[in-house]
């Protein structure tokens, strides 16, 4: 039997949404590996009828939507290709990573950044969160903008392979609408920088310490 499961909510009629919550009655342990943990709980819905559910527990990640803005203006944004063997492609993608233990996600979007494209950043702003994978894990995605980048070293972890490349927002926009991107955390990413650099949503940039 396994303990990392996310909080369970009361089944309590005087709760929003009380007619579509379920609620766990029994879980059990499926599998753990050294970055999956899988689940099967049986769930009580709300017409009182039993179902099982599947799903595997994740610490949680981070996105980074880097910006280079040059002297004239005009936006370049740092992306990443790697190959994913799951779906056997090589995607585009935004930088990326899971939470460690104990990491902020700050820290996470940080470290993450520095590690995987050599690039650190003076400005950072809290873009959101997303649940990529709703029906089957509990990951979410922070979402982080960075600008003011500095370049420097890469630190990849060993065993991973990328290359770090730039493009105007037009450039993967349109990527977007070919089919060139299909990665979800970066259609998303590519949704929050299309309306923050509209005007139309706006940021709180910090500098950290």
């Amino acid at each position: 039997m396994g303990s990392a499961k996310p909080p369970e909510a009361p089944r309590d009629a005087a709760l929003p949404d009380a007619h579509l919550r379920e609620t766990r009655h029994s879980t059990q342990e499926l599998f753990k590996g050294k970055f999956l943990h899988a689940f099967r709980d049986q769930v009580v819905l709300p017409d009182g009828q039993m179902a099982s559910r599947e799903y595997v527990v994740h610490p949680g990640a981070v996105m980074v939507i880097p910006m280079d803005i040059g002297d004239d203006g005009q936006v370049r944004l740092v992306l990443e290709r790697q190959f994913r063997y799951p779906v056997g492609q090589v995607m585009v993608e935004f930088p990326a990573g899971k939470l460690d233990a104990g990491e902020t996600v700050l820290a996470c979007a940080q470290r993450e950044l520095h590690e995987e494209t050599g690039y650190r950043a003076a400005e950072w702003a809290r873009a959101g969160v997303m649940h990529p994978v709703i029906s089957y894990s509990t990951e979410f995605i922070e979402v982080w903008f960075a600008r003011g980048l500095i370049a420097g070293e890469r630190a990849l972890d060993a065993g991973e392979f990328l290359d770090v490349f730039t493009s105007s927002p037009q450039e993967l926009l349109q990527w977007c609408c070919d089919g060139t991107v299909t990665d979800a955390k970066t259609l998303a990413g590519a949704l929050w920088l299309q309306n923050v650099l509209s005007g139309a949503w706006t940021l709180d940039w910090q500098t950290p310490a």
